[in-house]
């Protein structure tokens, strides 16, 4: 079997497990990078060998486990009878990084372009991810209901989250002024904005506002810290998350400070 056929074989495996669009993209552009610098037949020792590099590279451990998982869906394809024996790749314990409430402001104020600034509440008010912001239609927002359907997010499934009161004004002179056709937020030619945009809009009016460039997952980390801090119930912000396991959520637990700045600190009782 040729890398050509190969390639259609294992796509047409993520199509049949009903993996996400996303998955699909990512996970073939590291299989072609891994069959472009083997040979046509997968073992352990060929997959031990691309991880490590990918390792002595210092390459994040998510995308390190993204090219773990993606080997192992070919290697299962490739060698039925035989076991895939990797050890499975430990992900870093990271608290994620959250921005205070002024910050998120200061930015939702710096950015003057009325599309980047709807784009950054978007993100920060709702808690989407940038996939499920570029993919987000016009039909899939009720603002009477003040309700957004996520349509096929993470795990190819379905979910509502918030529509914030501040984004009605916006949103309706956004509508009724750029009409898009298809996407929320197209280009000049119709098309959907990229993932790479989004990045781009976010870090360069972060820079501007707070001085340091951050990412638009920040955004999302931010709505449910604050959300948490608020007293809202974790299993609502699960629900708004679109998180499979509750533990998942229960991240943010640790950097929430609704408990921890109502205790004192042995120095103020001095």
């Amino acid at each position: 079997m040729d890398k050509i056929e190969i390639k259609k074989l294992y796509k047409n495996e993520l199509k049949l497990r009903n993996c996400s669009l996303e998955t699909i993209k990512s996970y073939t552009r590291i299989v072609e990078d891994f069959l472009n610098k083997s040979s046509n037949k997968i073992t352990n020792s060929k997959v031990k060998r691309y991880i490590l590099q990918a390792i002595n590279k210092n390459q994040s451990t998510s995308y390190i486990k993204q090219k773990y998982s993606a080997l192992k869906i070919l290697f299962e394809i490739l060698n039925k009878d035989s076991e895939f024996n990797l050890p499975k790749y430990k992900k870093e314990s990271k608290l994620p990084e959250v921005l205070n409430k002024k910050d998120v402001l200061k930015i939702i104020e710096f950015t003057k372009n009325p599309i980047h600034k709807l784009i950054i509440k978007f993100l920060y008010s709702s808690g989407l991810r940038v996939s499920e912001l570029i993919n987000l239609k016009p039909k899939d927002i009720d603002i009477e209901r003040k309700i957004i359907v996520i349509r096929q997010g993470k795990g190819a499934k379905d979910r509502i989250t918030i529509l914030s009161n501040s984004l009605k004004e916006p949103l309706l002179k956004h509508l009724l002024k750029n009409t898009p056709k298809n996407y929320l937020f197209e280009s000049n030619r119709n098309k959907k904005y990229s993932k790479r945009t989004i990045e781009e809009i976010v870090a360069k009016n972060s820079l501007k506002a707070i001085k340091r460039k951050i990412k638009p997952h920040t955004l999302r980390h931010s709505f449910a810290t604050h959300l948490l801090e608020q007293g809202i119930d974790i299993r609502y912000i699960q629900k708004l998350l679109g998180h499979k396991n509750l533990r998942t959520t229960q991240i943010y637990t640790y950097i929430a400070n609704s408990d921890i700045a109502n205790i004192k600190s042995p120095i103020d009782t001095l």
